[in-house]
Parts: structure tokens; C-alpha cells; sequence
């Protein structure tokens, strides 16, 4: 048994195993806690959401439905591997559960077979729903596979707790199925096996080789991403790969990540100067990918040059809530450089 780690401990255990984490909005006090205990927390368990589309999918996680009201979970893995954290406490995911089950989570023995539903197993497990439609024809990409078996295993090492200590709905609760597509069995093979070394950062894909200096970009990745990723400035990693501004990477391309340094802190990329709303160049997707990573845009929306009517929607709810409009114009959709900062380092810093 042990007291739930905190939010922060949370994004930080996350980021250590390599995984890319989005804060949405308010996900730290957005719990289920008024209507009964959180912790001590014993397991980490998987669903799937019976959903498609990613934006969709963390939407209804966070808000909940009719007669469930969110968070459906404390993380929504997507399917590029993106972590979505959308609450902190008490969640509307596990319902009530076989105590057996639980009893044999705690002493990380083999599970029995779920035949009861008597006890709250929202109390008791960390939540993670995955996007899937759960019917066994929807794929499960490989980086949402490696950032479902680097999440749990994240929470695992932060509890020193070992695989045994991660389930699958179907084998806490009568009549679940959830998740559809692979056995729990083989995810706790791959969750022992990564607990057997130290956390690894890299890509979700393994393109980040142990030692090796080669990293494959993905689609929506940034320097600063990258960077944070390996804790390693996005100026090194440009420099590395003889890169100019405006710093533009493309999905598919290989670049060099020196090895990390100690000392120094995140240092945001240079603001682009003529960034303003309505226009093409330079290219608003650096601050697209900045306003999706810190949750302030939408991530169905796909990254675009121009900085069109949502980005300055984003821009303008972030500048009111960090109080950077201009003067009289609390809607002002253009961001500048103290906003960029500012975005940038609540993406990617430290």
C-alpha cells in the first residue's frame, strides 16, 4: 500500500521513462475526491475507451457523460503515444472490483479470476484509458504500446512496486473485456523487463538508442521537445545537426542528440520575429505545437503555417489567463515574445 505521489512527482515519473506528457487544463484539482477516499493506492490499471480521435477521446475523459462524470481516468494515452493527463485523485474509472483481485495486487501475486464486484477499486488504482474502439480490429500502434508500457511502468518504479502491480479491467471487474487487442500477461512480460534498468528517455518508438546519439523525429515533434525529452538544450541539438532558424524539422528525419551535460537550464527558442495573427511566415506551427502541448489547443487541430482563427483563439485564452493582453483587449490573439517564453518553458522547461 502506499499514498498516491503527487501531480508533480506524477509529470516528472512520466518524463523520466521517456513519455510525452500534455497538462490539460485544470488536470491537477479535476478529481472525484468529495465522493470517496483516493489511496492508498496499490496498482496501476488499463482500459480501453471505446473511442476514436484523439481529441475526442480526451474530451470525454475529462468531462465524463451522463451519469459518470469525469475524469474517466488520470491519464489518456493516445494513439501516438501522447499521455494526456486530465486528473489528479479520485477517478470514475475502476468501479467496484473483486477484492480478491486486489488482495492479490497488493502481495504482487497471481491474480484470481474476477467474480465479485465488492469493492472500490477507484480508491485503490491509478487509471489509464486508452484510445481504441475495443472491438479487436482497431490497431494499436507500436509508440502507443511502448508509452502504455513506459507509463505503467513509470508509476511502478515511483512505488517500487513491481509488474505485478499493473491489471487490466477485465481482471478487476465481472463482464469487462477492456483492453482488447493484447494480453496483460505480455504487458507485465514487457513492464518487468523495462524495471530491470534504469529509466530510459527517448523516442516511443525506440529510435533513441541506449548510448547511441540517433533520434527519428515524429510528427508534431519540435527542437524544444526534443530537448526536453533529453534533458538536453534544444540550441545543442540544432547545432548538433547544423540547423538554422526558423529550426525546422520534418517527420522521418534523423538527428544527432548529444550526450547530456550538467548544469544550464531550458532556454526557449527565439521568438519568431513578424509571428503574427492571420499571417504565414513565418510559420505558426512552433506555437501551435507549444499552445497543444501546454493545453491550450485543441489536438485534432493540424499544425499549419498560417496563424489562423484558433490559434489566436488558444493565444488570446492564454494571454488572459497569464495576463499578457494588451491593455482594454482582454481577446488580444497575438502572442509576444514574453508569451512565447512563457508558452514554451511551461511546455518544455524544467
Amino acid at each position: 500500500m502506499a499514498t498516491p505521489i503527487s501531480a508533480d512527482r506524477l509529470v516528472t515519473a512520466l518524463r523520466a521513462e521517456g513519455v510525452r506528457v500534455v497538462e490539460r487544463p485544470g488536470w491537477r484539482t479535476h478529481n472525484r475526491n468529495h465522493k470517496g477516499p483516493w489511496g492508498p493506492v496499490n496498482g496501476v490499471m488499463i482500459h480501453h475507451t471505446v473511442t476514436s480521435g484523439t481529441a475526442n477521446t480526451v474530451s470525454i475523459c475529462e468531462r465524463g457523460y451522463e451519469g459518470l462524470p469525469g475524469p474517466l481516468c488520470h491519464g489518456v494515452i493516445a494513439k501516438d503515444g501522447t499521455v494526456y493527463l486530465v486528473g489528479y485523485g479520485r477517478a470514475n474509472h475502476a468501479g467496484r472490483g473483486d477484492g480478491d483481485v486486489l488482495r492479490a495486487v497488493v502481495a504482487e501475486r497471481a491474480l484470481p479470476k474476477a467474480s465479485e464486484a465488492d469493492t472500490d477499486g477507484n480508491t485503490h488504482f491509478y487509471g489509464f484509458e486508452c484510445e481504441n474502439l475495443g472491438n479487436g480490429s482497431d490497431p494499436w500502434p507500436p509508440a502507443q504500446l511502448d508509452a502504455i508500457e513506459r507509463a505503467t511502468a513509470a508509476l511502478c518504479r515511483a512505488h517500487g512496486w513491481s509488474a505485478a502491480s499493473v491489471i487490466g479491467h477485465l481482471e478487476w471487474q465481472p463482464g469487462k473485456i477492456d483492453p482488447k487487442g493484447f494480453t496483460m500477461g505480455w504487458l507485465r512480460e514487457l513492464v518487468a523487463t523495462r524495471l530491470k534498468s534504469k529509466p530510459s528517455d527517448g523516442s516511443s518508438d525506440g529510435d533513441w538508442k541506449g548510448g547511441g546519439s540517433t533520434y527519428v523525429v515524429k510528427n508534431g515533434d519540435t527542437l524544444a521537445g526534443i530537448g526536453r525529452m533529453f534533458s538536453v538544450s534544444w540550441e545543442r541539438i540544432a547545432q548538433a545537426n547544423k540547423l538554422k532558424a526558423p529550426y525546422v524539422i520534418k517527420p522521418g528525419q534523423k538527428l544527432t542528440v548529444p550526450s547530456k551535460v550538467s548544469g544550464g537550464g531550458y532556454t526557449p527558442p527565439p521568438f519568431p520575429d513578424g509571428l503574427a495573427p492571420g499571417r504565414s511566415s513565418p510559420s505558426a506551427k512552433g506555437l501551435q505545437q507549444g499552445l497543444k502541448d501546454t493545453g491550450w489547443l485543441d489536438p485534432s487541430v493540424p499544425l499549419a503555417d498560417n496563424y489562423g482563427p484558433q490559434t489566436q483563439q488558444a493565444v488570446a485564452a492564454f494571454n488572459r489567463k497569464h495576463n499578457l493582453f494588451t491593455a482594454g483587449r482582454p481577446n488580444d490573439p497575438v502572442i509576444g515574445r514574453r508569451g512565447w517564453d512563457l508558452l514554451h518553458r511551461l511546455a518544455y522547461g524544467n
